[in-house]
């Protein structure tokens, strides 16, 4: 009779405990204790070994009879051993889960658990080499090769039984021994039992080739190496990638000290629970470590999922894990990685792994609070942050009059950051730090005081930061804004008589000085200060009234020496803070200008695309892609580390006109076009080309790369095929020439009758807008955000007009201050940058074409500092589907390896037409055009073939996401090499909490070496001195003694990558 089964629902997230050495379900045993402890302390499943029979002498596990066990001393079938352990453990509403091997067992085994030919026979076995353990040598491995007739369906029927009786879940050792199709196979059969199911694989220790083999298996999670992180190694969220490709995450604590379990057990529970989307903890986790409970129940209560990112701890930092929840929150794990020292919370690494949140106080469990920004020996501390709604009020910022501005007093001049003097936004991502600077002066000795005033544009109250005085004059104040939207900022300043009268009096009482009519005039100050308080001013009267309170009435009536309390008491710091906040800010000059701050979300920033033809995935050669066979390729792109799938227009082809193969004037019948001419009958801007799908089609395509941590960008190109629907509906929207033909697009001598671009003004009588062509342009773009498009690439908008494209990004960053926008505009400097103060997120650049050392440092140093870097984002595309650079033609493989690093080391975004990782490069003859070009055909392509760059594409991805200096264009510094073909360039966190090393060679034909200067001087060492490099390539360490360092590039590794620190 089958068993009830207490498995968790599949949205429960499963806490299982892990009995090692099993458990006994006789009448007589089942640890009722243990049971009720369990369900009290938040478990929901136990873990056992399989209990069937194995051989006296061998502690592996396998199988000597996989069909029987022993109960009460007595054998009996296995299922009736899980049928009683499944109905006692099911009264306290926990699961029961067996771990089991199927690709060994014990030499001696029954015929019905290991078949002749299933196991290798003895004669040929490695078991028989005395030099092995006996554990080693008791047990048969699978044969090699394919699986063995009969092997999996004995094992189906088998585990089917199983479930039948009271089994909720299987763990399965070694799952890189069986075939994914064959795990495939047994999970249908399965599933069809039990649906609710649970079937995992044990992963600890498997290499990343075998994880990728596993990823369409069709396990429901798999379990992560943390047991042996050391709490800020990069490897732990290299490998959760790895591991969310095939399902969950289960994860486990890492392994304590003996000596404290308390410490070291807190930091590691939490880190299991932030890091998995189920839980395991074995026997004595549950016995030694504290708070198994509390994890428990937080785990089960917050439902984290999504990718785990990953800040590793260094030179005192803090590492962080981060993990987003089902409600939209996000959890931040702060922990010290050391025993020995203090750790600082480092918001600027930290801030591009952030998404726009709020810190929620009160929130996290007893003893997990942070304290301030610094951690205790071993400690950590849970962050929890609430999303934060986008800015909606996006009006363009009012300058202010500043008639008498000249007639202030106090001088406020040369604000930064700004861009052309405040007409345009400075640009930024969430919880990224904004230093404001500000000359400010006036004239004699007086004291001034200033702050720093900003607000998101929806905000009614200034937010203020006191602004220090620096080197001469300049003062300084930062912010961090938390919500993605517009943002402004001002300046303001104004003679401080507290800080005058303190300042004063502080310097004459060291000199010995009479100070009876200078406390006088302070107890005037103190006096006016408490009178503003009490009319209602903001701020805390309390030190004032102290300090006053320190005065007889004697002293506040006339002029008297003070005494030493007396001169202590008005020189307090807190009576200091508690003035500044009464002042009445006599003199205050304010800027005349609101500066405004547009605030991205962190991929404006940094994210890496790929890009590809829906039309050429197909798998069969000549078939016609659609969007089921991108889903079917969004893993293969996803391994590789991109973010970002873009896609060419995606909407109908025109027929009028239509282009041939390599361009060709003439189109054969079977020719596809190119996707560029947009709008047939079946549709516009709004449609989708038949042949790909369906629009319920696309919305699965973008819920399916969302599932794989990937976003959708689109085109938009704001052109038609003569077939648009819009020629008929809207003619006036077009250019017509005087014979009455259509004006097509036209790149002199270059004539595109394929393409007709639509006309923005009217007639030269009146060059009115045509509003309604506008609008119509800006609800395509509405209409594709509300079906989950939130970037896009827009094709060539230097041709169409400034006006429209400030008026339209504006339009729709009203509703969605989310939406990201990157310009491909190949055109002059100005015009690029221009667009981007516009509005435009992100840019193509010259990178494209810098291939020398000297305009490649020129080219980096111009975009990664003020004032191009405070508005224009570079995105580093190495070529596109309508540039193939002359570079990659002649190159090879080693020159497309040179261009992935410079572009994915120096921005931190970067694009790879498909293709790139193929090292594809033939072109047609003197032309930077891709012979046979995807544009108008098919082209499917064996994306695995040898000589690809895959593994150095996914590794380059892999470091770019461990690194948030990498995730940035700015913080780029260049460093010598002595050798004019090799470029060498560090990137550092304003904090210099994250610095990266990089050496390129730019010659893909020979070696090239170099002497690498490392910046000692950035962490405060002599060129003398040591630092800890780590090798990112290698994943070698070593000490460095010396800032120079020799190396020699070869074109088969042209590049190096090292993480710099002090202590490693």
């Amino acid at each position: 009779m089958p068993t009830p089964s207490a498995v968790p629902h599949p949205r429960t997230p499963l806490r299982l405990y892990h009995a090692r050495h099993g458990l006994d379900a006789g009448p007589a045993g089942g640890a009722p204790g243990l049971y009720a402890r369990l369900e009290q302390r938040g478990f929901n499943a136990v873990m056992i070994p399989a209990p069937w029979l194995v051989s006296p002498d061998g502690g592996s596990g396998a199988p000597l009879d996989a069909d029987t066990a022993v109960m009460d001393g007595v054998e009996v079938p296995l299922t009736h051993w899980y049928a009683q352990a499944a109905r006692q453990l099911s009264a306290h509403r926990l699961g029961l889960y067996v771990d089991v091997i199927l690709d060994r067992c014990a030499r001696d085994a029954v015929a019905a658990t290991a078949a002749p030919g299933w196991y290798q026979s003895r004669h040929d076995d490695p078991a028989r080499d005395p030099r092995l353990s006996a554990e080693a040598r008791s047990v048969l491995h699978l044969q090699d090769g394919p699986l063995p007739p009969g092997f999996l369906a004995a094992w189906t029927e088998r585990l089917s039984r199983w479930l039948s009786h009271g089994v909720d879940g299987v763990v399965f050792q070694a799952p890189h021994r069986l075939p994914a199709s064959a795990w495939r196979d047994l999970f249908a059969a399965l599933r069809r039992q039990r649906p609710d199911v649970r079937l995992l694989a044990w992963t600890p220790g498997l290499a990343p080739e075998s994880l990728a083999a596993l990823r369409d298996a069709g396990f429901d999670a798999s379990f992560s190496s943390l047991p042996w992180w050391d709490f800020k190694s990069a490897w732990l969220a290299d490998e959760d990638a790895r591991l969310r490709a095939m399902g969950g995450v289960i994860a486990s604590p890492p392994q304590v000290g003996a000596a404290r379990p308390k410490v070291d057990g807190k930091r590691a529970l939490w880190s299991a629970a932030v890091s998995g989307d189920g839980l395991m903890f074995n026997d004595d986790d549950e016995r030694l470590l504290p708070g198994v409970a509390m994890v428990n129940r937080w785990f089960a209560d917050t439902r984290l999922q999504g990718p785990l990112r990953l800040l590793g701890g260094r030179d005192g930092g803090c590492s962080v894990l981060l993990r987003g929840t089902e409600d939209g929150a996000s959890a931040a794990l702060a922990i010290n990685p050391s025993d020995a020292r203090e750790a600082d919370l480092d918001w600027d690494a930290l801030a591009p792994l952030l998404p726009p949140a709020d810190l929620v106080p009160h929130t996290p469990p007893e003893g997990l609070q942070a304290d301030g920004n610094a951690l205790a020996p071993g400690e950590c501390a849970l962050l929890m942050l609430a999303p934060t709604e986008p800015v909606r009020d996006v009006a363009r910022h009012q300058r202010t009059r500043a008639d008498d501005a000249a007639n202030l007093r106090i001088a406020l001049e040369n604000v930064s950051p700004a861009v052309d003097g405040g007409a345009f936004p400075v640009k930024s991502i969430p919880h990224a730090s904004i230093a404001v600077q500000a000359d400010i002066f006036m004239d004699g000795h007086d004291q001034l005081a200033a702050e720093l005033r900003w607000r998101a544009k929806d905000e009614p109250r200034w937010r203020t930061v006191p602004m220090e005085r620096g080197l001469n004059d300049r003062w300084e104040a930062a912010f961090r804004p938390r919500r993605v939207g517009a943002h402004e900022f001002a300046v303001a300043a104004w003679f401080d008589a507290w800080h005058t009268f303190r300042h004063d009096i502080e310097l004459k009482h060291q000199a010995g000085r009479d100070l009876s009519l200078e406390v006088h005039e302070g107890l005037a100050l103190l006096r006016d200060a408490l009178a503003r308080a009490q009319a209602g001013s903001p701020g805390d009267a309390a030190p004032v009234q102290r300090a006053l309170d320190a005065f007889a009435d004697a002293d506040l009536a006339r002029p008297a020496p003070p005494t030493l309390e007396q001169v202590v008491a008005l020189l307090d710091p807190e009576l200091a803070r508690a003035m500044r906040d009464l002042d009445d800010h006599p003199f205050e000059a304010v800027s005349p200008l609101a500066y405004p701050v547009w605030v991205d979300r962190s991929q404006a920033c940094h994210s890496s695309w790929y890009e590809l033809f829906p039309r050429s995935q197909a798998a069969e050669p000549g078939r016609h892609g659609t969007f089921d066979d991108v889903i079917a390729r969004l893993p293969d792109v996803r391994e590789m580390g991109f973010d970002v799938l873009y896609l060419p227009p995606i909407h109908p082809i025109g027929q009028r006109n239509r282009k041939g193969r390599n361009n060709s004037l003439r189109a054969e019948p079977d020719d596809v076009g190119s996707p560029y001419a947009i709008g047939a009958a079946s549709g516009g801007h709004d449609a989708i080309e038949p042949q790909l799908g369906t629009l319920p089609d696309f919305l699965r395509l973008v819920d399916a790369a969302a599932r794989q941590g990937m976003e959708i960008a689109l085109d938009f190109a704001i052109q038609c095929s003569p077939d648009h629907p819009w020629l008929a509906q809207h003619p006036d929207w077009f250019s017509w020439r005087p014979d009455g033909s259509l004006r097509y697009a036209e790149n002199p001598p270059k004539k595109y009758e394929d393409i007709v671009n639509v006309a923005f003004y009217g007639a030269p009588a009146r060059r009115a807008r045509k509003l309604g062509l506008w609008r119509a342009l800006r609800d395509i773009v509405l209409f594709w955000v509300g079906h989950g498009v939130r970037i896009f690439r827009v094709d060539n908008p230097h041709t169409k007009p400034l006006p429209f494209w400030q008026w339209m990004i504006g339009e729709v960053h009203a509703q969605h201050p989310d939406v990201i926008f990157l310009s491909e505009a190949f055109t002059r400097p100005k015009m690029m940058y221009r667009l981007a103060k516009i509005g435009f997120t992100q840019s193509y650049t010259y990178f494209t074409w810098r291939n020398e050392k000297a305009e490649l440092a020129a080219y980096l140093e111009e975009i990664s500092s003020p004032p191009a870097a405070d508005f224009f984002r570079p995105h580093f595309f190495v070529n596109t589907p309508d540039i193939n650079p002359f570079f990659l033609q002649t190159s090879g493989r080693p020159g497309f390896l040179i261009r992935a690093a410079l572009a994915a080391l120096g921005s931190g975004l970067w694009g790879v037409y498909s293709g790139f990782e193929l090292c594809e490069g033939a072109a047609l003859p003197g032309k930077e055009e891709y012979l046979d070009s995807e544009k108008y055909e098919l082209r499917q392509r064996d994306w695995h073939r040898p000589g690809n760059i895959r593994a150095e594409i996914t590794r380059l991805n892999q470091i770019r996401r461990a690194n948030p200096a990498l995730q940035t264009h700015a913080g780029l510094t260049l460093a010598a090499s002595g050798n004019d073909r090799v470029l060498a360039f560090y990137k550092s966190t304003p904090g210099h909490g994250n610095v990266v090393l990089v050496a390129i060679s730019l010659d893909p034909f020979l070696p090239q070496s170099a002497r690498i200067e490392a910046p000692f001087w950035l962490f405060g060492e002599a060129d003398s001195g040591q630092l800890a490099a780590e090798d990112l390539l290698t994943e070698s360490r070593e000490t460095w003694h010396t800032k120079t360092r020799a190396l020699t590039l070869s074109p088969d590794q042209p590049y190096r990558v090292w993480r710099l620190s002090l202590h490693g």
